[in-house]
């Protein structure tokens, strides 16, 4: 029996601070990744809109959807699935922590 090990790694995004509600940010990685203050939560996804190359951290937040500004495709934030068309994929979501006052992503299961 094979068993697959998941590696955590956690990286900083920004202040706690540095990101208010109903911003977003990138993190600067290939493939770069969302990441929303919405709501009171912080959520992180896959920044590329699936219906067009686009970023989704240029969008429009609504309580913890994202609307891409381009085509108006809407994905949740806590799921990452495709709320409307014209996108037909969702996103990936990436768990989220703060610590000491920081924003972490766990980008380790990027595969």
């Amino acid at each position: 029996m094979t068993t697959m090990s998941t590696r955590v790694t956690w990286t900083r995004v920004c202040a706690v601070a540095d990101l208010p509600s109903g911003e977003a940010t990138t993190l600067d990685i290939d493939p770069p990744i969302a990441v929303f203050s919405a709501d009171g939560s912080f959520y992180a996804i896959d920044d590329t809109c699936t219906h067009e190359t686009y970023s989704l951290a240029d969008g429009y937040i609504d309580g913890a959807q994202v609307e891409c500004a381009l085509h108006f495709a809407r994905f949740d934030l806590q799921t990452g699935d495709a709320l409307c068309l014209p996108a037909r994929l969702g996103v990936r979501t990436y768990p989220v922590k703060t610590e000491d006052g920081h924003i972490f992503v766990d980008v380790g299961r990027r595969g």
